[in-house]
């Protein structure tokens, strides 16, 4: 069998595993139930995604490092299991303070150790022209999985309940996402993949693999930074609220189709976002979706019926989707796949930022004027400095380190970056 068939094999399970841990995609399902059912606040009710968020993107860059000394395999395992357990144990909390520790510490630590371990893994059986495609793909899987779990989720809660569904969930994850991990590994060190470097993409070679103390030397760095903070903090608000919204401005009782709306064009802006950053670039591609988020920020306190809250969702299943596959091919085409994960990690911090930000935003303005007009206003404020910024920023020409481990923080193996 061909090693590119491998790469294939590589690619779809981490598809397919991803399809397993994007339960947090689900969260406002969970989050209603937990108000209606069991008469929590919107603030006690959110923390629980708020933690996960968190300490999703903390043990992402745990597990960055660990993969990049000894591979992802023993990684993605660990994660794996540790997320099916948090969901098991989240079926036996009935406090708040309970939910936080099992599904906001447990599961979330052992979703951001599998998610961290598939993108870098498949990137590397690839061609660098495809890494766009490829980090979208991957991410589809994370998205998509709200499409067929929120209706699951909500007949698992309307028959069994909230902590039965729980246990269900973890021990199905257990049962397919474990297996899938014994499959994930690195290409041997000699492995070429195939592809046309002739090809005519928005990119060209550069010289730089750079860890991550070189990697906090360049601009670019905080501009990316500052830029999936803003971005995450708008999408993870329409996310973990997105059903709440629609009971609060629209008197929808039982929206759950609208989170399978929000993760379908989730995964389709994911897949599309990484074929546009393979044609013109990643700068340009999330400027494209800042704008498309900013446009449906500010028409957001106007949808009032069921299709306009259906439009809403997908605006911003489409803007947020972006941003998993824009931002770890911008990563590794800036500073190389030798670092990546550790690099990635560094950079998706942001994400656990934004993760506080969006849903505490969200849960003041609701609980506070009982609308979501305030956390509209600010998402609009938010998106408008990242979209600056997005024009602002410019490709790595080098970096200069005057350290005397220079050699580990810069090589010079040729790698790929992007153009704007």
């Amino acid at each position: 069998m061909k090693l590119f068939d491998r790469a294939k094999q590589i690619l779809i399970a981490g598809f397919c595993i991803n399809l397993c841990i994007g339960i947090l995609f689900t969260w406002s399902v969970f989050k209603k139930a937990l108000v209606t059912d069991l008469g929590w606040s919107n603030a006690e009710a959110s923390m629980p995604y708020t933690i996960a968020i968190i300490t999703f993107s903390i043990s992402l860059l745990l597990a960055g490092i660990i993969q990049d000394k000894f591979g992802p395999r023993r990684v993605l395992i660990t994660g794996t299991i540790i997320s099916g357990l948090g969901l098991i144990a989240s079926g036996y909390a009935t406090t708040p303070t309970q939910l936080l520790i099992s599904f906001g510490v447990l599961a979330g630590a052992g979703i951001g150790f599998a998610y961290a371990c598939l993108a870098p893994a498949a990137m590397k059986w690839f061609h660098p022209s495809h890494r766009g495609v490829v980090n979208g793909l991957i991410a589809a899987g994370f998205g998509l999985a709200g499409v067929y779990l929120a209706p699951l989720i909500t007949r698992l809660i309307s028959a069994y309940g909230i902590g039965y569904s729980f246990v269900l969930l973890g021990a199905a994850l257990l049962a397919i996402a474990v297996p899938l991990a014994f499959t994930i590994n690195n290409p041997p060190v000699d492995y070429q993949p195939e592809g046309d470097d002739s090809k005519t993409v928005k990119q060209v070679t550069v010289a730089n693999e750079i860890n991550w103390r070189g990697m906090l030397r360049t601009p670019q760095f905080y501009a990316i930074w500052f830029m999936y903070l803003c971005a995450s903090s708008t999408g993870l608000m329409i996310i973990g609220n997105i059903t709440s919204i629609a009971s609060v401005q629209t008197d929808m009782n039982g929206a759950a189709h609208l989170v399978v709306i929000l993760a379908l064009f989730n995964t389709f802006g994911r897949v599309g976002a990484g074929m546009l950053n393979d044609k013109i670039g990643g700068m340009r591609t999330l400027a494209l979706s800042f704008v498309l988020q900013i446009a449906n920020m500010v028409m957001f306190p106007h949808y009032h019926g069921e299709m306009g809250m259906m439009v809403g969702a997908a605006l911003a299943g489409v803007s947020y989707g972006t941003l998993p596959a824009v931002f770890p091919s911008l990563t590794a085409n800036f500073y190389g796949l030798k670092n990546y994960g550790t690099n990635y990690g560094v950079v998706y911090t942001s994400w656990g930022v934004s993760g506080f930000i969006g849903p505490v935003i969200a849960a003041f303005a609701v609980d506070s004027t009982g609308t979501y007009e305030l956390a509209y206003i600010a998402s609009v404020v938010i998106m408008s400095a990242a979209l600056i910024v997005s024009f602002l920023t410019k490709p790595i020409s080098g970096v200069e380190d005057k350290d005397e481990d220079k050699d580990d923080d810069i090589d010079t193996d040729m790698q790929w970056q992007a153009a704007n």
